[in-house]
């Protein structure tokens, strides 16, 4: 057990320091260099696993339609919507809305899913979730010059985790059923979307990140080899001893050692930022809880859909 608990930890930790990476990168490069960047990295172990676990096979280029739809939304879009709000947001800030696609996931499912519908428990943790990211965006101080928090910054986070709820929905009602191994289907997912960004981005200029090791650093090794790849297959790892349920646990770590981080780095954590990430974690826990109480085990977001953190 000593084993699954370090994993644990270790999750937590990559997802919750991917924000602070994308902030110093984002000094240096562009939101879509840096989405492309961390794609390549990432997908690089993942690849190499899936060769060697012997997943990948060619019969599934059949689901390439499918495959190629969630490499462009949740991976390649949500992706670059979340480096591209931190750029303009504390990177312990975008670390706790990062936080946020359960609760937009859920609203989905309802709306979609008919065997998943809301209860009031679930009712209350979105509107305790909408609540505490309304507390962070803090949309009553846009008129001031000196505005603490970018707008549209949050907008790009939002719209991040909204593509990703959504993009989970298409995953169970087409991927799912094929009942493809998830380390296939992540491994397609991204090799789809670098191949997609390396076609819609513009590269010049990313060499600027070789200019400062720690943005480098943090870009291949934090952000890359740790916090996509080595993520993903900590997951994994975690899904298969703990079950889904416990293994989505490390979600609830993530915004809070963005937010310390972020406080270490020397930005601003005031009482109010700390209460709005305790309202958007108690969000997150009753959604799961209520979720649990109305649908039965069926496949899991990781068969579908890269984690946007």
């Amino acid at each position: 057990m000593i084993r699954t608990y370090t994993a644990f930890i270790l999750l937590g930790l990559f997802w919750g320091s991917n924000f602070i990476y994308m902030k110093w990168a984002g000094a240096l490069i562009s939101a879509g260099q840096i989405s492309f960047l961390r794609i390549l990295f990432g997908f690089v172990p993942l690849a190499a696993l899936a060769w060697r676990s012997g997943v990948l096979k060619s019969g599934q280029v059949r689901y390439l339609h499918h495959l190629a739809v969630m490499a462009a939304l949740p991976t390649a879009f949500c992706y670059f919507a979340m480096a591209k709000g931190t750029a303009l947001l504390p990177s312990g800030i975008a670390g706790v809305l990062g936080g946020s696609p359960a609760i937009f996931t859920s609203m989905a499912s309802s709306l979609f899913l008919r065997n998943e519908k809301m209860n009031r428990l679930m009712v209350s943790g979105i509107a305790l979730g909408i609540v505490g990211i309304t507390l962070i965006a803090r949309p009553w101080a846009a008129l001031s010059d000196s505005a603490p928090i970018s707008l549209e910054g949050v907008a790009w986070m939002m719209a991040g985790s909204i593509v990703f709820g959504m993009s989970y929905i298409y995953g169970r009602r087409f991927l799912s059923p094929t009942n493809l191994p998830p380390l296939a289907i992540v491994t397609w997912q991204m090799g789809l979307a670098l191949a997609m960004l390396f076609f819609v981005t513009d590269l010049d200029g990313t060499g600027q990140i070789l200019h400062d090791a720690r943005a480098l650093a943090g870009m291949v090794i934090g952000l890359g080899l740790l916090g996509t790849g080595a993520s993903f297959l900590l997951y994994y790892f975690l899904l298969r001893e703990l079950g889904a349920v416990a293994a989505s646990g490390a979600v609830y770590v993530t915004p809070v050692i963005a937010l310390m981080i972020g406080w270490a780095a020397g930005e601003h954590v005031g009482p109010l930022e700390v209460v709005a990430t305790l309202l958007i974690l108690c969000s997150i826990a009753m959604l799961e809880v209520g979720r649990q109480r109305t649908t039965r085990p069926e496949a899991t977001p990781i068969q579908t859909a890269v984690s946007p953190d």
